[in-house]
């Protein structure tokens, strides 16, 4: 056992040598910031994690998907591509999302032509399309369009860029990027637009940030730890961008990525390509990539991976990333937002949105679902929800018959206490305790597992506490590890508070 008083100098000469920081392993001690969640997704903040009876038993990670709102589908009409978040004042949620129209053309043919509607909501359950008459759309003004592509012909998949420093918002409450297309190569590409209120964007405002031909919602955020801005998309300025064989177009539904240090310009550079399906997505068929929509949060990307087996069927998947660049997938690839089962208006394809919108101890997350798959000329759209408790999408799983424990890398505590997300997937069966230690596993005195008091409750922020009153804010400035024993209980973050 370990006293409180050594902990500074136990922790200082413990370390032999540094590993340098990267987007899979941090530099330790790995300081946490009060209200930040440290999420276990991956293990970044893992040392180390094992059962208790380890011949059969593992602390693994889990995936704990949303699940439908039995209100689904909580939009109809004409749908596609979508943003949704609350307005900064009113909390109002507004709604953004693609439309589409098949045009006549001669011999027989149709092109298509995409704008931006808009609705909104008081409950995020009701929703309504106001009749705003600022663009002609389908021979009327009789519409809620809100934002038509350069000489009125396409402009599609619009996300609501949310993490944006304040200067970069150039005054505007509400700032989108979406791409156009049909225009011409001087007006085609992936645009930027400022708004006031979200309805009435202004033109003057707008930037192309890239002449690009890449035909999904391209995804845009800024990572406030490196200053810059990412976009992902797809690299079509060297792969189908030409007719001819596949063995000379090649197959473009991969996700790359762009990247700025600046917004409001034209970004510089040719996409870099980060995922391409796998052995894992062959085995179904889904050789392709749509999309990849994409949010920052608590220093983790989180992307809404459109995966499609071609020509025929979509859905989402979580990956997450560290640093942008290196991402990993799903836990056994289980979706976040699966297909609705057969004959349901979601059963051919479901694309998650680019962000969540958090409601009390919720996540909640607004996806285009199609009743039909991607070939098919009949399928109708709508927009559909999925809920969960707030940053249980993936966590850490600790076993019956014995239980596991989570180690983590050494951390400085930043003061406060400590509240863990957990939950039990036995009811009335799930124990969860906490050791707080020294660099080389020593508990120290009165805060061990025997000390601490067990947490069986499901809540989003449980705070841990031992014996004769004793929290971590005793450890304020300090490095310690901690080491969270888990029986048939799920663990998803620690924060200090």
């Amino acid at each position: 056992m370990r006293t409180l008083a050594f902990s500074a100098s136990i922790t200082a000469i413990s370390l032999v040598g540094h590993l340098p920081a990267s987007g899979q392993v941090p530099e330790e001690p790995v300081v946490l910031e009060q209200g930040v969640p440290q999420f276990f997704v991956d293990d970044w903040l893992v040392d180390d994690r094992f059962a208790i009876k380890s011949k059969r038993n593992a602390v693994v990670h889990v995936a704990r998907p949303p699940q439908k709102h039995a209100a689904n589908p909580v939009y109809t009409g004409d749908s596609g591509y979508l943003s949704v978040a609350r307005h900064p004042e009113t909390g109002k949620f507004q709604l953004w999302t693609q439309v589409h129209e098949s045009v006549p053309e001669p011999e027989g043919n149709f092109s298509s032509r995409y704008a931006i509607a808009y609705a909104e909501s008081d409950d995020g359950l009701s929703w309504k399309a106001p009749n705003l008459g600022l663009f002609e759309w389908k021979g009327t003004r009789d519409n809620n369009i809100v934002i038509r592509g350069p000489r009125n012909a396409r402009a599609s998949g619009p996300q609501l860029l949310l993490t944006l420093p304040e200067e970069d918002r150039r005054g505007f409450s509400h700032v989108m990027t979406f791409r156009t297309g049909g225009a011409g190569k001087e007006n085609d590409g992936i645009r930027l637009i400022g708004s006031h209120d979200g309805i009435h964007w202004d033109s003057a405002s707008g930037v192309r940030l890239k002449h690009l031909h890449s035909d999904t919602l391209n995804s845009i955020v800024y990572d406030a730890e490196r200053k810059r801005y990412l976009m992902t998309c797809r690299a079509k300025d060297r792969y189908r961008r030409f007719n001819g064989a596949m063995i000379d177009t090649g197959a473009s539904r991969r996700i790359s990525v762009l990247s700025s240090d600046e917004l409001w310009t034209e970004w510089e550079g040719s996409p870099t390509t980060l995922l391409i399906p796998d052995e894992i997505d062959a085995e179904e068929d889904f050789h392709f990539f749509y999309g990849m929509p994409m949010h920052h949060y608590a220093g983790i990307y989180w992307g809404f991976l459109w995966v499609f087996r071609m020509n025929d069927p979509i859905h989402t998947e979580l990956v997450t990333s560290r640093d942008g660049i290196h991402w990993k997938r799903a836990p056994k690839r289980q979706p976040l937002i699966p297909r609705g089962p057969e004959n349901s208006w979601d059963d051919g394809m479901t694309f998650g949105g680019p962000h969540w919108v958090e409601l009390g101890d919720e996540w909640w997350f607004y996806y285009a679902g199609h009743d039909g798959a991607h070939e098919s000329k009949d399928r109708t759209a709508a927009i559909g929800l999925a809920t969960c408790k707030k940053e249980r999408l993936v966590g850490l799983r600790g076993p019956a018959g014995g239980g596991g424990v989570v180690v983590t890398r050494r951390i400085e505590w930043p003061g406060g206490d400590l509240f863990l997300n957990t939950s039990p997937f036995v009811e009335d069966e799930s124990r969860v305790t906490v050791r707080v230690s020294d660099a080389i596993r020593d508990p120290f005195d009165g805060y061990d597992h025997d000390d601490c008091l067990p947490i069986t409750g499901d809540s989003v922020r449980q705070r841990v506490s031992w014996q004769d009153g004793r929290t971590m804010k005793d450890f304020a400035g300090q490095t310690v590890r901690l080491e969270i024993f888990l029986e048939n209980a799920d663990l998803f973050t620690v924060v200090a508070e």
